[in-house]
């Protein structure tokens, strides 16, 4: 049984607020020391997707620290430079409840992020297909553009691929080189899964309207890590979906598996006509999350794609799932080590 995930029961409850008061308590010390320490309120912007009737924004407020005139962090912020230490983007201490407004389109909306700063939001407008631009302007910050992308009613085929281990090798599941990847190792040592470039960008061609989401269980705090090291290394811009560590209402550590189900059955929800190709790996859980996701939304899923770990990797890793048998299932998978398997599987399907 998964941790934090047995019934809530009245002491139960009563330990989860105790909890919740603490996470707010610690939060909340958290943002004097930035204030003392003369950190800034910073909106970050997020790429959002959303249909020709409404938009899904996402943004996050922040205290973080301004860099020192003629520092190293200044001069990376000022010249693009990627080669900064995963650390630092740990160091910002979310604003809980800040006062947000949304402009795009013309359509004027005021929303509060949530306890961890974070804004995820719908806003009902009408838009063409293609890429738009929504401002977000919190309290006390500058105002920030987050690109938008509307996708096309008629759109029938798109893309939903994890990150780590399936488009860029991060050994997540290793522990201690997961801590190394994740706040020591410096962005432009990241490397990209051998293939998966290509692979993605010959899909983008195929099907020029399809949308790309990035969906995987790191924290929001690495997204515009993530979104360098995906523009850096060529891939499809697309709008990542992440999640934030810690309590919930009812767990004491959020669940991955949850988070990415819930959004992929928001995806099929939110875009009935267009039949998806699910991409990850056998080091985790994508495997039976694609699964169940394609028992009950068959019609849905074009395909399913599987990147297989190196037998360092599965190793270090402890171990990793059997390609599967799914004869039986209605939905084709594939499974290989690195993008051109991939990509020739999808050939022979005609998906490419």
């Amino acid at each position: 049984m998964e941790l934090g995930s047995q019934e809530s029961t009245p002491s139960g409850s009563h330990v989860f607020r105790l909890a919740h008061r603490v996470s707010d308590t610690a939060n909340s010390i958290r943002i004097r020391l930035a204030r003392r320490w003369k950190f800034v309120p910073q909106t970050i912007e997020y790429q959002g997707y959303g249909s020709t009737e409404w938009v899904r924004v996402l943004g996050r407020v922040v205290l973080t620290s301004k860099p020192a005139p003629g520092s190293r962090a200044e001069h990376a912020a000022q010249n693009g430079n990627q080669n900064i230490r995963g650390w630092r983007a740990f160091t910002s201490a979310p604003l809980p409840y800040t006062d947000v407004q949304i402009e795009i389109g013309g359509v004027v909306t005021r929303v509060k992020a949530d306890r961890g700063g974070l804004v995820d939001t719908v806003v009902p407008v009408s838009l063409s297909p293609g890429w738009h631009t929504a401002v977000l302007r919190a309290e006390g910050t500058e105002a920030v553009e987050a690109n938008i992308l509307i996708i096309a009613p008629e759109t029938t085929f798109g893309i939903v691929s994890d990150i780590d281990d399936t488009v860029m090798v991060t050994a997540l599941p290793r522990p201690f080189l997961a801590l190394w990847n994740t706040f020591v190792l410096s962005e432009r040592a990241r490397m990209a899964t051998p293939g998966m470039p290509v692979l993605l960008d010959r899909l983008v061609v195929e099907h020029p309207d399809a949308p790309v989401i990035y969906l995987s269980t790191g924290p929001w705090n690495a997204a515009p890590t993530l979104a360098r090291f995906l523009s850096r290394n060529m891939y499809p811009a697309g709008p990542l979906l992440l999640t934030d560590w810690g309590l919930t209402q009812d767990r004491w550590f959020r669940s991955g598996q949850e988070h990415k189900s819930r959004n992929l059955e928001r995806l099929a929800e939110e875009f009935p006509g267009i039949r998806w190709l699910l991409i990850g790996d056998n080091g985790q859980h994508d495997e039976q999350i694609y699964s169940r996701f394609a028992q009950s939304h068959g019609d849905r899923v074009a395909a399913i794609a599987i990147r297989q770990l190196s037998v360092g990797e599965s190793v270090l890793a402890g171990g990793h799932s059997e390609t599967g048998d799914h004869s039986a299932s209605k939905v084709p998978w594939i499974y290989s080590p690195d993008g051109a398997g991939i990509s020739k599987g999808l050939r022979d399907l005609k998906v490419i």
